[in-house]
């Protein structure tokens, strides 16, 4: 997957007081994705752009679009939240 085609998947960051306390508990991140994403299109997608690995991921439709929570290994959340300059 080259970058154009992730950026095509992952379309923003998602922040909350909720993803916030997920991602310090439990290593969870929240994006808006294409609604024709799937999880492994994500996890690629996620490796591609940030070069990070994810561990899991769970989609969820919401009124805001797809959202993916992506859970990462423990302090890589903050790290890559830090470096979107979400934090």
């Amino acid at each position: 997957m080259n970058v154009e085609q992730a950026r095509s998947i992952i379309v923003r960051p998602y922040i909350t007081e909720k993803v916030y306390t997920k991602m310090d508990k439990e290593d969870i991140l929240a994006f808006i994705v294409h609604d024709k994403a799937d999880k492994a299109k994500v996890k690629e997608a996620i490796k591609t752009l940030y070069n990070v690995d994810a561990i899991d991921v769970n989609i969820a439709r919401t009124i805001y679009g797809k959202k993916a929570y992506v859970k990462f290994q423990s302090g890589t959340a903050r790290d890559l939240a830090t470096k979107l300059g979400l934090v």
